[in-house]
């Protein structure tokens, strides 16, 4: 599990495809601390540490993880939102997360406001009656509070905090991210699904 604070922007240093396409990604997170068989949220996509080194892990992802991502678009020297799995104890900072992506948002529009950024993301149909005004969403790992909706769009405004330690800062137009949708948001439509039907 995961809270959407991330921690730490890596680099994607290697990329060598197979079976499962293998990365290694540059990270300041101390070696010692990396266990193999980690999880760690690349870019909000839950993946498991299968090598380390002085400065770098590896990852394997499969096929389905490439076709559904942003990681299918990778190459080295892309920039990467990492955040470490959830321990027991933590300061929830953000909202619940799961690691698994839902789909891609596309960014409209980024503009100045005040020493913030507005982002304005275009989401697939059938994941926008998830968004919610002041719910919870992520977008590449980071936990955002959805400012308003209209149909498939809706805006968010990134501080100059959450610029400088993600990947926003760097963030345009026409560009795709990762989102995932808020677990509780999921369930209380997939509930009222179920609900049973008048007569």
């Amino acid at each position: 599990m995961f809270t959407g604070i991330i921690t730490d922007i890596g680099r994607v240093r290697a990329i060598e495809p197979g079976g499962d396409t293998r990365l290694a990604i540059t990270t300041a997170f101390a070696a010692a601390t990396i266990e193999i068989g980690a999880s760690i949220a690349c870019s909000g996509i839950c993946l498991t540490v299968v090598d380390k080194g002085a400065d770098w892990f590896a990852v394997d992802a499969s096929a389905e993880t490439l076709s559904c991502t942003t990681l299918k678009d990778w190459r080295p020297g892309t920039k990467v939102n990492l955040e470490r799995a959830l321990k027991v104890g933590d300061e929830l900072g953000g909202h619940i997360l799961a690691g698994h992506v839902d789909g891609l948002a596309r960014i409209e529009s980024r503009t100045a406001e005040g020493q913030s950024l507005r982002f304005v993301f275009q989401l697939p149909p059938a994941l926008a009656r998830y968004v919610a005004p002041k719910g919870s969403v992520a977008l590449d790992g980071v936990s955002l509070t959805v400012n308003e909706v209209e149909g498939t769009r809706f805006g968010v405004n990134i501080i100059p905090h959450s610029q400088k330690m993600t990947t926003f800062g760097g963030a345009a137009a026409g560009m795709d991210v990762n989102i995932e949708i808020d677990v509780l948001a999921r369930y209380v439509a997939r509930l009222k699904e179920m609900e049973p039907q008048g007569c």
